[in-house]
C-alpha cells in the first residue's frame, strides 16, 4: 500500500525540517499579519483554532490566523461568512498567509504540507467508506483537491482526488502539488467564500 512505503518516514523527516526553517523565514510576515488582525478587528483573537479529524480521524487542533469578525449578527441580522470576511482576511486568505500558523502542526506531527485538507469534524458521519481513505495520511496544508478547484468544486470532486493522492502518493506527486500550489498563490486563484454548502448539510438534502 502506498501509503506505508519508506516515503512516508522521509516525508515527515522533511516536513519536520521545512517547517522549522519556514517557522523562523515567515515570521517576520506572521508579526505583520498578527498586528493587521488585531488593528482591524481587535475584539477577537489573532488566531482561529478549530478541531479537525487527522490522520485515522484521530482529533486536533488546527491553526490559523483569523480571517473574519469575531461579530456574527449586526443590527439584529445574522451576518453570512462573506460579510463576516475582513479586508485583512481576505488579504491573508489570497495570499495563504492565513495557512502559516499550519506549520506548528506540522512540527507536531499533526498535518504534513502536502496532504487531503483536514475538514470539520461534523462532517464524519457523512462520508462514504471510500471517502474515508482520506484520513490514511496525515492531512496537508495543500493538497491534490486544491490544486484542482480548490473551493470551486463539488464534495464529490473534492474526495475523489483526496482518494486519487492516498492511492498515489509519491515524491512525484508531492512536488507536482507543491509547484502548482505556489503558482496558484502567485495567480491568487480559486479563493471563494460560501462556495459549497456545508457537507452535512448536502448530503442530508439528498436523502430526504
Amino acid at each position: 500500500m502506498a501509503t506505508k512505503s519508506p516515503y512516508m518516514h522521509v516525508k515527515r523527516i522533511s516536513d519536520f525540517v521545512f517547517a522549522l526553517i519556514l517557522l523562523v523565514i515567515t515570521s517576520p510576515i506572521m508579526a505583520c499579519a498578527a498586528i493587521a488582525i488585531k488593528v482591524e478587528d481587535p475584539k477577537g483573537p489573532i488566531l482561529f483554532r478549530q478541531d479537525r479529524p487527522g490522520k485515522h480521524g484521530q482529533i486536533f487542533r488546527v491553526n490559523k490566523f483569523r480571517s473574519m469578525m469575531v461579530a456574527t449578527v449586526k443590527n439584529g441580522r445574522q451576518l453570512s461568512d462573506k460579510e463576516r470576511l475582513t479586508k485583512t482576511g481576505k488579504f491573508l486568505r489570497k495570499t495563504s498567509v492565513d495557512e502559516l500558523p499550519q506549520l506548528i502542526n506540522i512540527l507536531k506531527g499533526e498535518m504534513s504540507f502536502i496532504g487531503p485538507r483536514p475538514l470539520l469534524v461534523k462532517y464524519l458521519p457523512f462520508y462514504t467508506n471510500e471517502e474515508m481513505k482520506r484520513h490514511e495520511v496525515l492531512p496537508g496544508i495543500s493538497g491534490w483537491a486544491q490544486v484542482n478547484g480548490r473551493n470551486t468544486i463539488s464534495w464529490n470532486d473534492k474526495f475523489r482526488y483526496d482518494i486519487e493522492y492516498v492511492n498515489k502518493v509519491s515524491l512525484r506527486l508531492d512536488v507536482k502539488i507543491l509547484f502548482l500550489t505556489i503558482y496558484k498563490i502567485i495567480k491568487r486563484s480559486n479563493v471563494t467564500v460560501d462556495a459549497l454548502p456545508d457537507l452535512d448539510v448536502e448530503r442530508k438534502s439528498a436523502v430526504s
